[in-house]
C-alpha cells in the first residue's frame, strides 16, 4: 500500500534475490531503480500515465542528474520503504528528495537520493514547460 500525506508519496518495496549481488546485499544501482519505482507509482496515483502523456501529449520525462549517499546496505528480504517529495521545479523541470528505509518510515535510514528530471517534447527532445495540472497535483496537501 503507498500514502501520500504532507506532499510526501511512500512506496513499499521487497529485496528479492535478483536485488542483491552474491553477498546477498543490494546492488547499489538498484537503489535507483526502487527510487524511479516510487516516482513512477505517485505519478500514476495522481492519474498521469507515462505512456499515455507520450502517446497523447506528446511529452516524456528524462532524468537529468541523480545525487545519492549510502548510508547502510539493504539486504535480501528486507521490507523498504522509499519516499519521493518535490523538493524543486522549473519551467520544464522537477527536483525530487528521495530515501529508502528499513522497515518503514520510523526505521532504519538506508539511502538519500536527489534527482533531477526534465519534461521534454517527445518527438524533438528539446524541453517544454511542465503540465501546470501536473504541478498542482504534485504540490497538492491531501485532506
Amino acid at each position: 500500500m503507498n500514502k501520500q500525506t504532507a506532499n510526501l508519496f511512500t512506496w513499499p518495496v521487497r529485496v528479492y534475490w535478483e536485488d542483491t549481488d552474491a553477498g546477498g546485499i543490494v546492488y547499489y544501482a538498484n537503489y535507483l531503480k526502487f527510487m524511479e519505482r516510487a516516482r513512477t507509482e505517485w505519478l500514476r496515483a495522481l492519474g498521469y500515465e507515462q505512456g499515455p502523456m507520450q502517446r497523447d501529449q506528446n511529452l516524456i520525462f528524462v532524468v537529468l542528474d541523480t545525487q545519492v549517499e549510502y548510508k547502510k546496505p539493504a539486504r535480501y528480504g528486507d521490507a523498504l520503504t522509499v519516499t519521493a517529495r518535490l523538493s524543486e521545479r522549473t519551467r520544464a523541470t522537477f527536483s525530487f528528495a528521495q530515501e529508502v528505509y528499513r522497515d518503514g518510515l520510523d526505521g532504519e535510514l538506508l539511502v538519500k537520493g536527489a534527482i533531477r528530471a526534465a519534461c521534454l517534447d517527445a518527438t524533438s527532445l528539446k524541453p517544454r514547460g511542465l503540465p501546470q495540472s501536473l504541478i498542482d497535483s504534485l504540490l497538492e496537501t491531501p485532506a
